[in-house]
C-alpha cells in the first residue's frame, strides 16, 4: 500500500524539517557560554577594615546577590503589643539609611540591626547574615546595641519566603540578640552536573542520525525529486533492512520449530487395524 500526499503535506513537512534543522544546528554548534560573574558593589560593610576582610565573606556576600531587590517583614504578637519587623539584604528596610532590619510599632521605629556593620558565614544548606550596631537597649544586656541575626535555610525552587521571627535573647549581660529565619535556594550547594562519556555518545548519535535524516530527505525532495515516502533517504535499503530484522526475531524468538506436525492429528485409514473377514457361509441354507 503506497501513501499519497499532496503537496501541501509536503511543503509543511518541508518546512517542518528545515526548522529542526536550523535549531538543532544552532544548539549543537553555538559554543557553551561561561556563567557570567556578578560584580554588583553590595551595600553591605563587613566588619572591619576593606584589608582584612576575608574572601570567604566576599563570596558569600556575592552570593546573595539576587535577594537584594527583595524586602521581607513579619508580624509578631507579644501580649498587648505587636511588632513588625522589616528586612532587606544589603538595604534599608526603614526610615534609617543603614538599617537593614528594623523593628516597628505604631510609629515607633526601632534599628535592630545596620548592614555597614556585617558579618556572614555558612554551613553545608545555610548561611548566617549578622546585623550589628542596631539602636541601644534601654534596659536590657548592659545597654548595648543590638544584634540581628537572620539564619537562611535552603529550599530549593524558591528565591526567598518565609522570613519569620524565632525569638530574642536578651536574658544575658552582653552578646544578646534577635534570631530570624527564612528559607531561599541561594543557600543551598550546588550541584555539579557533568555529562558522562556514555550521554555525550549518545547525544553524538542522535544528532549525526538527525542530520542525517533531514539533510538525506531535502536532497531526495529538491535534488532528485523523489515523491512520498521515497523522500526518506535509502528507503529501500532500510525497507529491507527491517524485513531481515522481522525475519531474523521471528527465526530466533519462534517457540517452536516452522515446520513441526500438529499435537493432534485426526486418525487415517491408514492407522486403522485390518478388519476381520466376516464369515456368512453358515447362513446359506444347506
Amino acid at each position: 500500500m503506497t501513501l499519497k500526499w499532496n503537496d501541501r503535506q509536503e511543503r509543511r513537512i518541508t518546512w517542518a524539517l528545515l526548522s529542526s534543522l536550523v535549531l538543532m544546528l544552532s544548539v549543537v554548534m553555538v559554543p557553551v557560554l561561561t556563567e557570567e560573574t556578578n560584580n554588583n558593589k553590595l551595600k553591605c560593610d563587613l566588619l572591619g577594615d576593606e584589608e582584612e576582610e576575608s574572601n570567604r565573606e566576599r563570596e558569600l556576600l556575592q552570593k546573595l546577590t539576587p535577594l537584594t531587590s527583595l524586602s521581607f517583614s513579619t508580624d509578631v504578637q507579644e501580649g498587648q503589643k505587636k511588632y513588625t519587623y522589616k528586612f532587606k539584604v544589603c538595604g534599608a528596610a526603614g526610615n534609617d539609611t543603614n538599617g537593614g532590619l528594623v523593628q516597628t510599632e505604631v510609629d515607633k521605629e526601632t534599628v535592630i540591626g545596620r548592614f555597614n556593620e556585617t558579618h556572614i558565614y555558612n554551613g553545608t544548606d545555610w548561611i548566617m547574615l549578622v546585623y550589628k550596631q542596631g539602636d541601644k537597649y534601654n534596659n536590657h544586656c548592659s545597654k548595648e546595641e543590638r544584634t540581628a541575626m537572620v539564619m537562611i535555610s535552603c529550599l530549593t525552587g524558591t528565591l526567598g519566603k518565609n522570613f519569620h521571627f524565632i525569638g530574642e535573647e536578651r536574658g544575658k549581660e552582653k552578646n544578646c540578640f534577635y534570631l530570624f529565619e527564612m528559607d531561599s535556594s541561594i543557600a543551598c550547594p550546588k550541584v555539579d552536573s557533568h555529562l558522562s562519556l556514555g550521554s555525550i555518545l549518545l547525544i553524538v548519535f542522535f544528532s549525526l542520525v538527525a542530520v542525517y535524516i533531514i539533510v538525506g530527505f531535502l536532497y531526495q525532495r529538491l535534488v532528485v525529486g523523489a515523491k512520498g515516502m521515497e523522500q526518506y533517504p535509502n528507503y529501500s535499503f532500510w525497507k529491507d533492512l527491517g524485513n531481515l530484522t522481522a525475519d531474523g526475531c521471528d527465526f530466533v524468538c519462534r517457540s517452536k520449530p516452522r515446520n513441526e506436525p500438529a499435537a493432534y492429528r485426526g486418525i487415517g485409514d491408514d492407522q486403522l487395524g485390518e478388519e476381520t473377514e466376516e464369515r456368512d457361509d453358515h447362513l446359506l441354507p444347506m
